[in-house]
């Protein structure tokens, strides 16, 4: 059974961008494509026995199905040979897009919109989803380069490896280098008894053993992925804002220990969403609570 891709729409310039990135990444996975609209009435309180579109010479069931078949016509415009389908499903929108998660491998969702996803990234929104979705969710923030390679963030954590698993397959569906970067300070280091044995130089080779010791299993299962280390003595904020400037896409993990702890629940992870310079994709451990 193919895999599918779901795509939030909302009718914005921000939205038709996802439904582009989305539907590359569902051809690309030989996965079908759906475009979801969740819908609200304005006041919540839609007439009895009505449905939530409102009659069928209403406008807005005609605005509804216009986005949609905009959206549809932009997906094949970019990928024709996916299998894509449209559904308006009644609801808040985060709650129909975590919904929709539980059968989809990504999510993908614009990082600005108006309407049924307005106001994505300002605020809780975005952490929401990436911290409750059932799949990795992938925002787009910019138009992705075509040459740039995806670039992971890594801290050596078990929740992490998801993450790092994520980063390898998109290296090796879109046939790019993958930049796995691993940034640390003294403080945020997770090497305690290095930290005082050794010094500062002998931490910052515990922090290059544990990149790469978090890479092995995930370089033998893609071999032909191109892999670069980096190791920087410096905040995580700012290595991975300045890593997206050249990045087709940044992954992080949905939380994480050392340099990436509170990676959803603190500054990096606002700091990423608003100011990467390249599509975001937050993954989620498999044994992560809800």
């Amino acid at each position: 059974m193919a895999g599918r891709v779901v795509v939030g729409v909302d009718g914005s310039a921000s939205g038709l961008a996802a439904v582009e990135v989305a539907a590359r990444e569902a051809r690309l996975r030989e996965a079908e494509l759906r475009v979801v609209h969740a819908f609200l009435w304005p006041a919540m309180h839609p007439p009895p026995a009505s449905s939530p579109l409102g009659p069928p010479e209403g406008g807005v069931r005609s605005m509804v199905e216009r986005l949609l078949a905009e959206a549809a016509e932009r997906a094949r415009s970019v990928a024709p040979e996916v299998e894509v389908s449209c559904a308006v499903v009644t609801g808040e929108p985060l709650t129909v897009l975590e919904a929709q998660s539980h059968a989809a491998e990504l999510v993908v969702v614009g990082s600005r919109g108006m309407g049924g996803f307005v106001g994505l990234l300002a605020g809780s929104t975005a952490v929401h989803l990436a911290a409750h979705g059932r799949c990795p969710v992938l925002v787009v923030r910019e138009e992705p380069r075509a040459d740039g390679p995806v670039v992971v963030g890594v801290d050596g954590s078990v929740a992490g490896e998801q993450a790092v698993d994520f980063a390898f397959a998109e290296a090796a569906l879109h046939a790019t280098d993958l930049v796995a970067l691993h940034a640390w300070t003294i403080r945020n280091a997770p090497m305690p008894t290095v930290r005082y044995v050794d010094g500062a130089a002998g931490l910052a080779g515990a922090e290059e053993r544990l990149l790469s010791e978090a890479l092995a299993g995930h370089r033998e299962q893609y071999p032909d992925v191109s892999v670069r280390h980096e190791v920087v003595h410096g905040g995580t904020r700012e290595a991975l804002i300045e890593a997206s400037r050249s990045a087709r896409l940044m992954v992080v993990g949905a939380r994480g220990r050392g340099g990436f702890a509170g990676l959803l629940l603190g500054s990096v992870s606002q700091a990423l969403l608003h100011h990467a310079h390249c599509p975001v994709a937050v993954v989620r451990g498999t044994n992560e609570r809800h």
